[in-house]
């Protein structure tokens, strides 16, 4: 997830100007074109290639954002460079029309290999708002992701997305969401508006989430570091991985994964930097008295989480297969941010990995835990 400081970009233009832009690239003549683009590229090494770390901002998302979002000096708006989002929590842009093209995305996952991709919200999420607005938003993106889904039944699933402060809020509009079509699991940031995801008060929903076996896939939001990881994008090359380190950590020290044994979490960026300092979180479990009270060692906990594999790094991608398993790691993309991959793939054929590991990786994990 890629964060910029906002900036006058001058000439405003229209969305569908923007939007038909950012098509030039994927235009198909005839009937034929819908076709085209749906159908699913060759598979790799005998698997669906599945991509569980991608996003997705639907254009009537951001239009209520822009609409109702006024009163809290949040907006949203197309120009020649690009398009902006801006909320209190954080602001987001210049961003590709492909981040709410749908052709123009199943145009990419073909030319990636990619067969599914499972869409997500992401930066800056929803949990500046009210209540009311809050479950407006919600609402609005587990709606038009399902469209999305049903548009490429066979391409594309979702993850929802809840208005987390507000649980009462949060689980009625789990409970409805979950029942659409094509919804596979729940996303939530690696923190709720300064709240670790231990904090009690987001006890209901993750036990909802638990009962109705869906898996929740993290992603950082507002991260840690202020003013020191301003220069320089720290904020985003530092910070994501080490918010979600403490996502993680807040998760295994809180008891959270003691008190729900069935909850399935999905850690971004192959982790973070928890796969790198586990061997010194649980040397601080062995020595420290404040720490006793975890019933086994934090690396035990690694097994509870599953990875994407956005390291950007064949060691460190190595690294994390060795410590949690092939098992536990699927395909991630983080489309489409620079951060991310624009070959999901091909990284994952320079990892050094047995077939039936690049089997389950590419694709047999994520069918398996998506429900594919």
């Amino acid at each position: 997830m890629q964060k910029h400081d906002r900036a006058d970009v001058g000439l405003r233009i229209s969305r569908r100007q923007v939007l038909q832009a950012g098509l030039a690239t994927v235009a198909f003549s005839g009937v034929s074109k819908t076709h085209v683009l749906a159908q699913e590229p060759a598979r790799t090494s005998g698997v669906r290639v599945v991509d569980v770390h991608a996003h997705y901002f639907p254009e009537s998302y951001l239009n209520l954002v822009a609409e109702e979002g006024k009163r809290f000096d949040a907006s949203y708006r197309m120009t020649e460079k690009g398009w902006f989002i801006k909320t209190p929590a954080a602001s987001n842009g210049p961003l590709s029309p492909k981040f709410i093209d749908l052709k123009a995305r199943i145009a990419d996952m073909n030319e990636q290999g990619v067969a599914v991709q499972a869409i997500s919200l992401t930066s800056p999420m929803l949990y500046w708002a009210d209540e009311e607005l809050s479950g407006k938003l919600a609402r609005a993106w587990n709606d038009a992701a399902v469209a999305a889904h049903q548009a490429y039944p066979a391409r594309l699933v979702c993850f929802l997305t809840l208005p987390m402060l507000y649980p009462d809020r949060a689980v009625e509009e789990l409970n409805r969401a979950s029942k659409l079509p094509g919804m596979r699991g729940v996303y939530m940031g690696t923190n709720i508006a300064s709240r670790d995801l231990d904090d009690p008060l987001f006890e209901p929903v993750l036990a909802r989430i638990e009962a109705l076996d869906l898996p929740i896939f993290l992603h950082p939001v507002e991260t840690v570091g202020g003013e020191r990881l301003k220069p320089y994008f720290l904020s985003n090359l530092l910070g994501n991985p080490i918010d979600t380190a403490i996502a993680a950590a807040h998760l295994i020290f809180g008891g959270v994964l003691d008190r729900h044994p069935k909850l399935q979490i999905c850690l971004p960026h192959g982790g973070g930097v928890l796969p790198i300092l586990i061997g010194r979180i649980d040397q601080g479990w062995r020595t420290r008295a404040d720490l006793k009270h975890l019933p086994q060692a934090p690396s035990a906990y690694l097994q509870r989480f599953t990875y994407d594999t956005i390291t950007h790094s064949k060691a460190v991608m190595e690294l994390v297969v060795r410590q949690v398993g092939a098992e536990r790691v699927m395909v991630g993309s983080d489309y489409c941010f620079t951060m991310g991959y624009s070959e999901p793939v091909q990284f994952l054929e320079q990892i050094d990995l047995s077939n039936a590991q690049r089997q389950l990786i590419l694709g047999g994990n994520a069918a398996r835990l998506l429900k594919l």
